[in-house]
């Protein structure tokens, strides 16, 4: 299988513009994100794909590959389904452009779910971490998500799921990191087919595979890394990475 990443980074985030471009401990964000990346030595290549041409500039000048996006895109998903369209690959593994923090464990095991499926029964996997804070559970900027037995995504949502009526069942809360795989023929299908009420309703892009019936595997980790979304998330992030 040929192998590759791509790293989604927009310059006009909504909750804190400009963000991949903050300074995180002596680079930015999106080249500390990049450099983390190409350091896992799991891919046959690892892309930025950008519509800014601040990003695109901040990873050609220091020696990375950046694709400037032709068209405007409402997801990371879109974005990068333009880029891979017309590339020889078989898997795609999003990166998010905003976690400087992903590592390599966590990377093979999303490999290593499509290694292992021989009947392409997987379109996507994806990462979940178990959370326990309450607050984190409440908290609608966490994605939750829920799994059947065999890890194989049920829904995922900002409100808490399950709906804690009974607390002494055992259930437990997933938090969805935003790293991904896909099958190059799941990503593209994605980007053909419109959005549907669920995700619309909800701003959770993977939900639009559940809608269409794709199987999402979840994969548990338990690094935790830091998203950086608001100006509090990127002091963290500096703290955590002295």
């Amino acid at each position: 299988m040929k192998i590759i990443s791509m790293i989604p980074a927009r310059y006009s985030a909504s909750r804190f513009p400009g963000k991949l471009m903050q300074d995180l401990n002596g680079k930015t964000v999106i080249l500390r994100t990049y450099e983390a990346t190409k350091a896992t030595n799991l891919f046959d290549d690892v892309f930025v794909v950008t519509d800014s041409e601040i990003i695109f500039k901040e990873i050609t000048s220091h020696g990375g590959k950046a694709i400037m996006s032709i068209k405007e895109h409402e997801c990371g998903s879109d974005r990068i389904a333009e880029a891979v369209e017309h590339l020889d690959i078989d898997i795609v593994v999003n990166v998010q452009g905003d976690e400087p923090f992903t590592e390599v464990a966590s990377l093979k095991k999303l490999i290593q779910v499509f290694k292992e499926d021989t009947e392409k029964q997987v379109d996507l996997a994806s990462l979940m971490v178990h959370i326990t804070d309450e607050e984190e559970i409440k908290n609608s900027n966490t994605v939750k998500v829920i799994v059947d037995q065999n890890n194989f995504a049920l829904y995922f949502s900002r409100s808490p799921i399950p709906f804690p009526r009974a607390t002494d069942v055992g259930a437990k809360y997933y938090k969805h990191k935003g790293v991904y795989a896909f099958r190059k023929e799941a990503l593209l299908d994605f980007y053909r087919l419109p959005m549907l009420p669920l995700e619309a309703s909800e701003k959770i892009e993977c939900i639009r595979y559940l809608e269409y019936g794709k199987r999402i595997k979840m994969v548990e980790t338990n690094v935790q890394g830091v998203e950086i979304d608001t100006p509090e998330d990127l002091e963290r992030a500096k703290k955590l990475w002295k």
